[in-house]
């Protein structure tokens, strides 16, 4: 893991399966009715069971940029937190993105975590720019640090070489 020091807090990159990470929570990028099917979310519930996707159906459906928290079901972690970015129609913006992933942030916090796995939100199903999304995500966890919160290490865990490169020049430059 590659890793950046921030204030009093960590941000780390990792070229690997979100699924695998020991994080306090991992963000599942949702649908706003939290169903469970490919991406991200379909490994989620294929290595930590059907209880994830039950427990969170049971919460929605939510608005889109809302999160909601489950157990981890059979997962290293202890939650997932399923961070609605799209609605039915599986699109996405930069809006939802970062409403998603603060909302995300906010939970952590609720829930007194000191870790959180991010993958690259809305980029696999939503199709959205790899590069915008670091942008985005980047921009919302630096805030959300220097709001000095329970989460001390957050974790971008990033599926693919082109995303993982994306997201290191965006923090990179953000950190420097």
């Amino acid at each position: 893991m590659k890793q950046y020091k921030f204030q009093d807090s960590i941000i780390g990159l990792v070229l690997g399966d979100i699924t695998e990470q020991n994080s306090d929570a991992i963000v599942n990028a949702a649908n706003n009715h939290l169903w469970m099917g490919g991406g991200v979310a379909g490994a989620i519930k294929r290595k930590g069971g059907k209880v994830i996707e039950q427990e969170a159906v049971a919460q929605g459906p939510i608005k889109v940029g809302e999160a909601v928290i489950t157990g981890a079901g059979k997962l290293r972690t202890k939650y997932v937190i399923h961070a609605a970015v799209m609605g039915e129609d599986f699109k996405t913006d930069e809006n939802k993105i970062r409403l998603a992933t603060r909302n995300s942030l906010k939970l952590a916090e609720k829930f007194k975590l000191d870790s959180i796995a991010f993958p690259a939100l809305g980029t696999g199903v939503g199709g959205f720019s790899k590069e915008k999304c670091a942008e985005i995500m980047v921009d919302e966890v630096i805030s959300h640090i220097k709001q000095k919160g329970n989460i001390k290490k957050v974790v971008f865990v990033l599926f693919d070489q082109i995303t993982y490169s994306a997201f290191e020049r965006i923090l990179d430059m953000a950190i420097s």
